[in-house]
This record gives C-alpha cells, sequence and structure tokens, in this order.
C-alpha cells in the first residue's frame, strides 16, 4: 500500500508539474496574441476600410494617343486678346452687357442669362470690348477683348469675403461671374440661383486621353482650394465631395468627403463618382465644380480680387513639345499652338480632350471650362485599301486591328470618322465602356423616339455628353452620341417647364 501511495504521489506531482508547464505556455501564447495579433488585426481593419474607400471602375477604355504633356512648365504666355463664348454653356441665350469699344475690368459683366440675368459672365481680362460675332439669327458666338496688360480686378467689400452666410456667399458669386463654373445634375446646365443642392461634387482629377494632371498643375493652390471649399459647404445642407485618384497630394484637404477612384477613363467624370456615390434620383439636385473652378473661388474670397490664371496642358502628336504652360482663361488660342506644332500634316486644334473637346481656329479662344489645348492631324488624306491592312498603326477599342497585341503602344489618332452612319442596333458594346447602370442605347433609342417616360426611366437624369463620349468614339454605328443626349435633355426640359 505504501508502495502504490509513493507512486500515486508522484503520479500527481507530475501532472502538477505538467499544468504548470502548459498554463505557462498557454499564457505566453495569450500574451503574444494580445500584443502582437490583436494589434496585427486592428491594423489590417484601417488598412482594409482604407482601401474599400477606393472605388474600383473596371468599365471603360484609356486611348493611348501621342504626346501627352510632359511634367515641365514652360514661360508664361501673354496673349493681347482675350474672349468669351456663349456656346461654352448648354442651355443659355445670352443677352449683352457691353457694346464694342467699352471699357472693361477682369469680373465686368460682357453678357447675361436671358431667363436668368443675375447670371452674369465675366471678362477675363482688363482693356476694351473689340469685337461681337453674331451668327445665324444674330446669335452671339463671341465677344472679344483687347487687353491692356493690366489685369485689373472689379473690387468686392471686406463684408463679400467673409461670406458668413449663404446668401452672402451666392450673392458674391454672382455679382463676380463666377457663377456659371458651377453646373447642376440633371441637365449640366449652369445652377439655378437660389437653389440649394443635396449635394456638392468637385471632379478632383481628369482621366481623359492626354489629360493635365492636377497633382501637378495645382501643387501650389492648397491654400485657394481649401479656401473654395470652405465656401462652397456654405452652399449646401449635404456634404461636399471630391473625386480623387489614390495617393493625390489633394488628400489632405479638410471639411470635404474624399472619394478615391481607380480605372480606366471614364474613372475622372463627375458624372460616374456621382453615380457611384450619391445616385441621381427624379428629384434630387447636384452641383457639380472641377476643381480649377474651386481654385478661382478660393482666390477671390482670399485676396478679394478675380485672377483667371491657371496651368493647362498643351499635348497631342502634333506638338514638337507637349508640356505645360500658365495662361489666363480665355486666351485666344493662336497665342498658345504658334509656333509650338509640327505643321506637316493638316492639323486640328481642339478646345478640351478629343473626345468632348470643340474644334477651334486659332483665331478663337480657350474654352470656358478647359484646361487642355489637343493638337491632332485632321485626317483628310486618303487612305488607299485601309480596311484591308493589319492596322499595326491604328488604335481599336474592339481590338479588330493587330495594333492590340501591343498594349502600351501610343498611337496617332486622327478625326477621321472612317465611314458614315449606320443601323443603329444592339451590340452590347456600349456596356463595356459605361460604369452604370443604365442601358445606353435603350436610352438612346428612347430619345430618338422623343419618349420622355422612357428616357426618365432608362436613367436620363444621370448623364450629360461627357459620360456617353467614349461610346461615340468606339461605336461602330457611327451615332453622335453627344449630340443625341443634348437633345434628349433639351426635350426633357422643355417638357419640364
Amino acid at each position: 500500500m505504501a508502495i502504490n501511495n509513493q507512486y500515486t504521489e508522484k503520479k500527481d506531482f507530475k501532472l502538477k508539474v505538467t499544468y504548470k508547464i502548459i498554463l505557462a505556455q498557454l499564457g505566453e501564447k495569450l500574451k503574444y496574441f494580445l500584443v502582437k495579433i490583436i494589434p496585427l488585426c486592428l491594423n489590417f481593419k484601417k488598412t482594409f476600410f482604407r482601401m474599400s474607400k477606393t472605388i474600383r471602375i473596371r468599365k471603360g477604355l484609356d486611348i493611348k494617343i501621342k504626346g501627352k504633356a510632359e511634367q515641365v512648365l514652360g514661360p508664361d504666355v501673354n496673349a493681347r486678346f482675350f474672349g468669351v463664348k456663349p456656346t461654352d454653356f448648354p442651355g443659355l441665350i445670352p443677352k449683352l452687357s457691353v457694346n464694342e469699344g467699352a471699357i472693361v475690368k477682369v469680373g465686368s459683366p460682357l453678357f447675361y442669362h436671358k431667363n436668368n440675368p443675375e447670371v452674369v459672365f465675366p471678362s477675363p481680362a482688363s482693356g476694351i470690348v473689340t469685337s461681337v460675332i453674331r451668327g445665324e439669327r444674330r446669335k452671339i458666338l463671341e465677344v472679344g477683348i483687347e487687353s491692356d496688360g493690366k489685369f485689373t480686378s472689379e473690387s468686392f467689400s471686406s463684408e463679400e469675403m467673409n461670406a458668413p452666410d449663404r446668401e452672402t456667399v451666392q450673392k458674391t458669386l454672382l455679382k463676380s461671374g463666377l457663377w456659371p463654373f458651377i453646373i447642376q445634375r440633371p441637365f449640366g446646365i449652369i445652377a439655378r440661383p437660389g437653389d440649394v443642392p443635396n449635394h456638392i461634387f468637385i471632379q478632383g482629377f481628369d482621366s481623359s486621353p492626354l489629360a493635365p494632371d492636377y497633382d501637378f498643375t495645382l501643387k501650389d493652390e492648397h491654400e485657394a482650394i481649401q479656401r473654395g471649399i470652405d465656401i462652397l459647404t456654405k452652399l449646401t445642407d449635404g456634404k461636399v465631395h471630391l473625386g480623387l485618384r489614390p495617393g493625390s497630394i489633394l488628400s489632405s484637404l479638410k471639411n470635404v468627403e474624399i472619394n478615391y477612384f481607380a480605372g480606366p477613363h471614364p474613372a475622372g467624370n463627375v458624372g460616374i463618382q456621382i453615380h457611384k456615390v450619391r445616385p441621381i434620383n427624379k428629384g434630387d439636385l447636384i452641383w457639380t465644380l472641377n476643381i480649377q473652378s474651386v481654385v478661382f473661388i478660393g482666390r477671390l474670397f482670399l485676396t478679394g480680387k478675380l485672377n483667371f490664371k491657371k496651368i493647362i496642358a498643351l499635348a497631342g502628336s502634333e506638338v514638337k513639345e507637349p508640356g505645360y504652360v500658365t495662361v489666363t482663361g480665355g486666351i485666344s488660342v493662336s497665342s498658345i499652338v504658334e509656333g509650338k506644332t509640327l505643321k506637316e500634316k493638316n492639323e486640328r486644334i481642339i478646345s478640351g480632350n478629343v473626345l468632348t473637346g470643340s474644334k477651334v481656329e486659332p483665331g478663337s479662344y480657350l474654352g470656358f471650362y478647359d484646361n487642355l489645348i489637343t493638337v491632332i492631324p485632321e485626317g483628310n488624306e486618303i487612305e488607299l485599301f485601309g480596311w484591308a491592312t493589319p492596322g499595326l498603326k491604328k488604335h481599336s477599342a474592339s481590338n479588330t486591328f493587330f495594333a492590340q497585341l501591343f498594349p502600351k503602344k501610343e498611337y496617332t489618332l486622327n478625326a477621321n470618322y472612317h465611314g458614315g452612319e449606320r443601323p443603329f442596333v444592339v451590340s452590347g458594346q456600349y456596356e463595356k465602356l459605361l460604369p452604370m447602370d443604365i442601358l445606353p442605347v435603350y436610352l438612346l433609342k428612347a430619345i430618338i423616339a422623343n419618349d420622355i417616360d422612357k428616357m426618365e426611366q432608362l436613367g436620363i437624369y444621370e448623364i450629360i455628353e461627357e459620360d456617353l463620349a467614349l461610346c461615340e468614339y468606339a461605336c461602330t454605328s457611327k451615332i453622335e452620341v453627344q449630340d443625341l443626349i443634348r437633345k434628349g435633355i433639351n426635350s426633357l426640359i422643355k417638357e419640364l417647364v
């Protein structure tokens, strides 16, 4: 019995020691878990949610064109002539505020909106009004100014600059002529004074072909942008949203809801960003601005003076040295491109990008909203058996040519349509390029039929021309998609009014 008791005691002792060792090991593992694993999980959670704010755009297309602007800032472009074109503003019926020979300052009204007389359109330079160009039915096409080189601005009171409330901000923006920079959705027209939007969206990057890099052009404008955002917050009861690429230098801005977008064009279109963050329904009202417009607003409320200087890109395959230049809004195009293009072929000068920009002559002016001048070949040369060639130098959205075997290849594209309009059939082509939950072909056919109810049901409140510009580029039927969209919007506006 004594031997058995000794054996039992030894066994119990061993078990106790084993338990203590196990508990000690568990304690070390628990300690490791508490000190190492949990913080790691928390960091992963933070990283995950930070990454989840990046909205990935999977549909779309980046058109690689030769001549992207190098991040080199050339000398300032000083010009003698400036102008504003009423044709830059959809839905505008302009009425002149000045006559030829009138002396104006920066911010002096040149014309106003017939339907909203408080919305005025400012002179970008101080000097003398030298021309008023009219078209059919005496429609005003351009108002030209000869600059005195001083850029003397209209004056504003300290009360206006302090902007204590929404009413004062609106009055100041209207008086200064900065109001036309605010565009409303739906319809893509100038915002109506007195309205209060649900939200305001700022386009913080541009994904279109050869687009300027705002991180480069606005790297010294942080204070003006922040002031502009602070002013915009007084115009809405909702949020001010800013769309950026991940890693943008503008990510440190405050008092704004930042949304990151990655993916191909049209990821930079503010309409796509709205669709992904706050989709528009009937009755909703969203205001949008380009971030360069926010700079102009911020400068006004910081200094009490209007200053339309900005850095734009001069790009395209026909430009000798694509890069950036500092100009004043409304500058004559000739002063930007003179001596800087190859002139080896007939050239097309575009104010804006190749998808949505406007063809301009050298004697015309930079578009009101444009931050890019593109120069490409006109494409009016005869190409023998072009349809039968392997297309090693041709870009195709549908991978038709052998050039698609080289995904990083850059192309010299021209303005040739390569064919006329054809039957408009459902091919699924548009849906691959439009990152929206709408049926674009059926919407366009509803517009052709002028079926207002169908237009509303199929999403016309969410789009404007630029949102379907890529579809027009890729369209095998050669349909004028952007013109159709504006036609449908105009029909809807008439119906609602």
